[in-house]
């Protein structure tokens, strides 16, 4: 789980970290989710579709229950 409370902007690079730990933790049975996504950084999430692929909550508590 990536907790991202204190980020407030993530640009492509951010967004390709994301996505290779994603890839790395799935081929282990493994899982990435991402926890207190602020709004801008949550529409960079939305518009590659990130959203689409891992899962995102608004708090850290929900990513770990769900």
């Amino acid at each position: 789980m990536a907790n991202l409370t204190g980020v407030a902007f993530v640009d492509s690079s951010g967004i390709n970290v994301f996505i290779h730990v994603h890839q790395r933790v799935s081929a282990a049975d493994g899982w990435l989710r991402l926890a207190a996504v602020r709004e801008p950084v949550m529409r960079v999430v939305q518009l590659v579709a990130l959203d689409t692929v891992v899962a995102c909550h608004a708090t850290v508590e929900q990513a770990l229950t769900t």
